[in-house]
This record gives C-alpha cells, structure tokens and sequence, in this order.
C-alpha cells in the first residue's frame, strides 16, 4: 500500500491488474478522455504499455471503498521536460490519472485522489511542485485540478495526439 486515506487506497500495480486497465481502456467513455476512442487496448497493449519497468514512473492502483476504480502514476520529471515547461532543478513531479469505473465519476473522488497524491508527494518525495497537463478541452479534470489547488502556468500548443488531432494542453503546477 502506498497510501491510504478514508475510504480511498492507492497501491502499486499488479500483473493481475492487466485485466483491470484493459477493460477500463477499451471503454470509450474513457478512452474520450485518456488515450483516445480509436486506441482501445487489448490485454497484450496494456501488457506492452504498463508493465516495462521503468525506475522513473511508479504506476498504481486506485481502490475506493476496497474496490477497484482506476489508475495513476507519478514521476520525477527529466531535465529535458523541466526545460521545456521553463523549471529549474527544483524537484519536481508529475502525475497521470483516470478513473476507469465511469460509475465513480462526479463524487469527488478524482479530488480525494489528487489533494492525497500531492500530500504524499510532498511529504514522500519531497517534491517542490507538482505538475500535469491535461487538455484543454477536458474541462471536468481541470475543475477538479483546480480546486486541488493546482494553477495554470502555461498553453502548451499541439501538444498530445488525440484521436488523430494535436490537442492543446494545460500545464498546470502545485506548488509549495
């Protein structure tokens, strides 16, 4: 267990979790938002895509109530990407997230998520600031990163490919 905060739990991830993160990521409710409706994964996709071991990404599971309902990772950004979002060698983090049971959107969950990972990272990690970049146009998960607190610093043009198009993206910071 990573951490624990109420009814919300947040582990590491587990080989049998593939199953998991295929059925949330062939949802197209989703998949809309995180990755993209014509990127449905299969077991092997999510095999490919989550399970390499990369030192740099911590990768979880997100329980709610001892379930199950999404995911989340975090890592410590590189040089190369604080240079380019204009950061200096602070020690800083960024995060992904979704939660792929669609049932526990709008209840406040994503913001329990949120403000427990920043905690963590804070008092953990020791992080600086703490930082994502949603799209623009995924204005729910922005709501929800800004009453956690989170600013936008920054438009980042054409800058994830979505459904065929380069979406324009927020990068958004927590910082201390």
């Amino acid at each position: 267990m990573l951490f624990e905060r109420g009814s919300l739990k947040v582990r590491t991830l587990k080989e049998n979790d593939k199953y998991l993160l295929a059925k949330w990521l062939s949802d197209p409710l989703v998949l809309e938002f995180y990755e993209g409706r014509d990127n449905p994964f299969t077991v092997q996709k999510v095999m490919d895509k989550f399970f390499p071991l990369e030192a740099d990404e911590v990768k979880c599971i997100i329980e709610f109530e001892h379930k199950a309902i999404g995911y989340i990772q975090f890592y410590q950004l590189d040089d190369e990407t604080k240079n380019v979002y204009g950061y200096g060698d602070e020690i800083t983090y960024g995060t992904d997230q979704f939660i792929g049971e669609v049932d526990h959107w709008n209840k406040g969950i994503g913001t329990l998520l949120v403000t427990s990972m920043v905690q963590f990272l804070l008092d953990h990690k020791k992080a600086y600031r703490v930082v994502m970049d949603p799209q623009v146009r995924n204005e729910r998960a922005i709501r929800c990163y800004e009453k956690c607190g989170f600013k936008k610093v920054k438009l980042l043009p054409k800058r994830e490919l979505h459904e065929g198009i380069y979406q324009d993206c927020w990068l958004i910071e927590y910082g201390v």
